[in-house]
């Protein structure tokens, strides 16, 4: 049977198993190295000598020694001499050199004797034994009589039956265990309190994707997947997630502890998540450390996860090394993470040959990639080929790529499952595709309850669509709520219907008092302004109308000329307003004429006028007929009886 643990003893003798020496004590300390041996000679024949006359301690002792150095002939008839003394220790260790040489009904024989008498090793030993039996009632029962004796190889192996079972019990004995230093214990424990913060936190989540763009909606483009968060070793996310629940931070700190206590005894996986850890948290020098303690040795993951800490800290070659040296040991997200940098910089071939090695490994993003890649170069077969591949395996963002680019090869019957597909999968794009599928069809009751699920998972412009369909309902509350999501996520379009719904409200502003100073901005106003800022012609033109109002002329013009340099016929009538008030007559005609090819009635109707003033009664009759077909039915009216006056003058 093999000793386990990190500080096993042969067995009760208080001497720790050296299973090897460091390289730097074997290479620097040849003479202490040669004193030690020396010493330990020196024991073993005084313990001998001792045996020999008949002294079970010194058998015991001495038998163990033997045992440690693999001497099994030598140490056996000291061992059971020993035993057949009453030296428990003798009978555990014997039982250890039974097990050894196959004898394991004989060694349970002897570790039971042992484990009666106290002894906590031989009860974790026998435990052992039996649950490689498979007769789990009496492995769990020895075990715990070891456990409970504070043998932290018995509360490690307790809990690893407890957890098989999934016994809510585990957790208190990896605890006991890592609590005496266990460094596997210690691992485990942190990775069920990371759990549990997940769980909180996102219930059912699975993964957490640290740079992955997510799909491309309706005719869009998306960067390349690659996974960044280390994942567990039953395919379990890496990524700390929870600390914004009730119980979250705490889990999580804890969780890194003892990750911490892991990782200082060497253990390179808890080197990896305590690095994920650390760069949630924003301290990246620390988990930088860690990730390349855990790269040193050997651990692919984190040579993956330091690599994409050197890109984001625009250290692009030093990332490239790490990848190459993760792609090489099979870890595919790095494999991805080399394809999207070689395909960034135009080396289609090579990132193509990245991307088919990230498929090899086992990471699906690789086909979904090689989509993206065929796609940005106009191969839309091929494209096709890699997201079905992707999507039939799984990858429900391939899923929501295959329905676009189903959808745009006019084959929406084709895309629709794809994107029910991918949206009962958690995309939270292909819900909203789906919510433009069915608005497509008029059927703008399925199309509202996909753009609501959308818009409960964050999305923008599905936020937008419930807004728009709340405000047609008259359901103002709602909407505002939601235009609200939509806006503070960067949408131009719900900034400015916020604004107006939020301006509707508003009591119509009265006289300023003399010398009254102009007030704060409302919230109408600010968010008219951030859609203005956005380019959103319309705010832009009304952002221009509040700033006339209050007087701010150069401001008012500001904003009208971004806006008809646009394309707003609005913004273009305004501006020539502004401009004519301010005695510039010709420029305001340029814009005017502008706002009139566009299809502006009053535009058309000043141009009218305009040219009526100076004489031009020909191109005043062409604009007044302008503006009565354009409208609306003031300036129609007004239009017609202008015309009907220039005519009357030319043939008088």
């Amino acid at each position: 049977m093999e000793n386990m643990g990190d500080r096993t003893t042969l067995l009760e003798t208080g001497r720790y198993v050296q299973q090897h020496v460091e390289d730097g004590v074997r290479a620097g300390t040849g003479t202490a190295e040669s004193a030690e041996c020396a010493a330990d000679a020196e024991t073993e024949e005084r313990h001998r000598r001792a045996a020999d006359a008949g002294d079970t301690a010194s058998m015991s002792v001495l038998g163990a020694m033997l045992l440690r150095r693999g001497d099994l002939d030598a140490a056996e008839p000291y061992l059971r001499a020993a035993t057949s003394a009453g030296e428990r220790a003798a009978a555990n260790n014997l039982g250890v050199l039974l097990h050894q040489r196959g004898y394991l009904d004989e060694a349970a024989g002897w570790w039971r004797v042992a484990a009666v008498a106290g002894s906590a090793a031989a009860a974790h030993a026998l435990g052992r034994h039996y649950r490689e039996l498979g007769d789990e009632p009496a492995a769990e029962y020895w075990l715990r009589q070891s456990a409970e004796q504070g043998h932290a190889l018995g509360a490690y192996a307790l809990a690893d039956l407890l957890e098989h079972r999934s016994d809510v019990g585990a957790e208190r004995w990896l605890r006991a265990a890592a609590e005496q230093g266990h460094r596997e214990a210690a691992y485990r424990l942190a990775r069920a309190l990371e759990a549990r913060a997940r769980e909180t936190t996102h219930p059912g989540a699975d993964a957490i994707y640290r740079s992955g763009t997510g799909p491309p909606t309706a005719g869009g483009r998306r960067r390349p997947v690659a996974d960044a968060t280390p994942r567990g070793d039953s395919g379990d996310s890496g990524g700390s997630g929870g600390e914004g629940a009730p119980g979250g931070p705490s889990l999580i700190s804890e969780a890194a502890q003892w990750y911490r206590q892991a990782a200082a005894r060497g253990h390179r996986r808890a080197a990896l998540y305590l690095g994920a850890i650390l760069e949630k948290r924003g301290e990246l020098k620390e988990a930088g450390r860690w990730y390349l303690t855990s790269a040193k040795d050997g651990e692919a993951r984190a040579a993956c996860a330091l690599g994409f800490l050197l890109r984001d800290a625009g250290d692009e070659e030093s990332a490239a090394i790490w990848w190459l040296r993760a792609a090489q040991e099979g870890d595919g997200n790095a494999a991805n993470a080399l394809g999207a940098l070689h395909a960034a910089r135009g080396e289609q071939q090579t990132a193509e040959r990245w991307y088919r090695a990230a498929m090899d490994a086992g990471d699906v993003n690789g086909a979904y990639n090689l989509g993206l890649l065929c796609a940005a170069q106009d191969r839309t077969v091929q494209a096709e080929q890699w997201y079905r591949r992707a999507a039939y395996a799984g990858h429900r963002e391939a899923a929501n790529a295959l329905a676009v680019l189903l959808l745009q090869a006019d084959d929406p019957t084709g895309a629709e499952p794809w994107f029910s597909k991918a949206a009962e999968a958690g995309s939270v794009d292909a819900a909203f595709n789906l919510g433009i599928l069915y608005a497509g069809r008029d059927d703008d009751g399925t199309a509202l309850r996909w753009y609501e699920r959308a818009a409960a998972a964050g999305h923008t412009e599905a936020a937008l669509q419930v807004g728009i369909a709340c405000l047609r309902d008259g359901d103002e509350r709602t909407a505002e709520r939601h235009l609200r999501c939509a806006a503070g996520g960067g949408s131009a379009e719900a900034a400015f219907r916020l604004a107006t719904v939020l301006d509707s409200r508003l009591p119509p502003p009265g006289p300023p008092a003399l010398g009254e100073p102009h007030g704060v901005k409302t919230e109408c106003e600010q968010w008219y302004e951030r859609a203005a800022e956005q380019g959103h012609r319309r705010a832009q033109v009304r952002v221009g109308m509040l700033a006339a109002g209050r007087g701010d002329i150069a401001d008012a013009a500001r904003w009208y000329r971004e806006a008809a340099e646009a394309g707003s016929r609005n913004g273009a009538f305004n501006l020539g307003l502004l401009l004519a008030r301010e005695g510039g007559e010709r420029e305001a005609a340029l814009w005017w004429t502008r706002a009139a090819q566009a299809g502006h009635g009053r535009a058309a109707l000043r141009l009218a006028l305009l040219a009526a003033r100076r004489g031009e009664l020909t191109e005043g009759q062409r604009w007044c007929a302008r503006a009565v077909e354009l409208g609306p039915a003031e300036v129609t009216e007004r239009a017609a009886r202008l015309r009907e006056a220039l005519h009357q003058e030319l043939t008088a």
